[in-house]
């Protein structure tokens, strides 16, 4: 996609945008101090009155309401911004958390096969609702409605799957992870 070439905008915009700047946004930084910091004002001032050069031509006269209401909305923009930076944040240091206590990457590529050999010897149908339990995280009724069988039926399936896959896996550390994993009772969703 090929960007437009920057044109120098008309005399009048520049002249109104000045306008604006001048008689307003010393109120619209008053307005944003209210709710952040400094530093953020001046970030949310400056978005601000992108938006209002961007659509210069939808500002109202007086300026003054339209642009607080830019101001707030940059400002919750920004908010949500820093909340979902947070959670992401949250959820990185819970990986790293649960990575510290897995076994070194020799330890888990054995575990891996053994765990792929054990899938091998259940029948499709129990693979199947095995991994939309344990891999695609569904509990009984989605899993159930995913396969096209009724909820007890799945439940029978489920069941089948893991007291075959715990007695086809010879060793218990790692493993008995995953298993726990899957046989947890998923009502809590």
């Amino acid at each position: 996609m090929r960007e437009k070439p920057h044109r120098s905008p008309p005399p009048g915009d520049r002249e109104r945008f000045t306008e604006l700047w001048n008689a307003y946004a010393g109120r619209v930084f008053a307005y944003t101090c209210r709710y952040v910091d400094h530093h953020t004002a001046q970030e949310v001032v400056s978005e601000t009155f992108l938006v209002a050069w961007r659509r210069l031509a939808e500002v109202p006269e007086p300026g003054l309401p339209w642009l607080l209401v830019v101001a707030r909305n940059t400002m919750s923009n920004n908010r949500r911004t820093v909340r979902r930076h947070d959670a992401l944040a949250a959820n990185m240091a819970r990986i790293g958390e649960m990575t510290a206590s897995m076994p070194g990457a020799d330890v888990a590529v054995t575990d891996r096969a053994e765990v792929l050999e054990a899938l091998a010897t259940l029948t499709p149908t129990e693979r199947e609702a095995l991994l939309l339990s344990a891999w695609d995280g569904l509990n009984a009724t989605e899993a159930a409605r995913v396969a096209g069988c009724s909820v007890p039926a799945m439940h029978v399936r489920l069941f089948r799957a893991r007291r075959r896959l715990h007695t086809g896996l010879r060793t218990e550390p790692v493993t008995s992870i995953a298993l726990r994993a899957t046989a947890e009772p998923r009502s809590a969703r």
